[in-house]
């Protein structure tokens, strides 16, 4: 569950940065530069881009004065942010981050598995949607659903079948009965209870909207 969030002014000048880099306006939710400043700030990206959305419209005199400040000025945009993060509580994160609270779900399906750091929370739920658009038959490496993935991943084919081969495991529909020895049942077993019985539909928007984070 989501907590409250602990906005500051201060990030207005972080976010207006990535909005105006070109193409100029409103970037994707899980594009990568989203991704990175919300775990700089430890703020959800679905927070960033309704800041964002306010910065597109210019929604309060605050929005409006830093654009007539810095908006045509990106240069100097560009020293405020690094003014900033240089002096970000004056060498205490902590002291700086003081009251903001987190979705700490969102932070951990960006970091790397344990057990595994090639892999993702997020990576396993994109080969959890492709699960969902295939056979058994086809979770090998040739199909070419496999294989895009994989290129879009930074992965080899092989990386996503194992991943594939453990869902197998997960789907209570096939009931396979062979032990599955992997360092990579515990974490799948996660995403799935998180999203193999959620609408498909759904899956596969998020799974599209997160693909925005290898796309640069």
């Amino acid at each position: 569950m989501a907590k409250k969030v602990n906005w500051h002014d201060d990030y207005w000048l972080l976010l207006m940065q990535i909005y105006l880099r070109k193409p100029v306006g409103l970037k994707p939710q899980y594009s990568r530069d989203m991704v990175d400043l919300s775990l700089e700030l430890h703020i959800p990206p679905q927070v960033l881009f309704a800041k964002m959305c306010e910065i597109a419209n210019l929604e309060t005199p605050r929005i409006e004065r830093i654009w007539e400040t810095y908006g045509e000025n990106p240069r100097r945009l560009a020293r405020a942010a690094r003014l900033l993060r240089e002096m970000k509580g004056f060498g205490r994160a902590d002291a700086f981050y003081d009251g903001v609270e987190m979705n700490e779900t969102f932070e951990r399906d960006w970091q790397p598995l344990d057990t595994n750091g090639r892999l993702t929370p997020v990576m396993l739920i994109l080969i959890l949607d492709l699960y969902f658009h295939l056979t058994p038959i086809t979770m090998v490496s040739d199909t070419p659903e496999v294989q895009e993935l994989a290129r879009l991943l930074r992965l080899k084919a092989d990386e996503v079948v194992e991943v594939l081969d453990v869902y197998q495991h997960c789907d209570p529909y096939l009931n396979r009965r062979d032990v599955m020895m992997s360092d990579l049942l515990v974490p799948c077993l996660q995403i799935w209870k998180r999203f193999g019985n959620s609408d498909t539909e759904e899956l596969t928007s998020f799974a599209s909207q997160l693909k925005e984070y290898w796309k640069k």
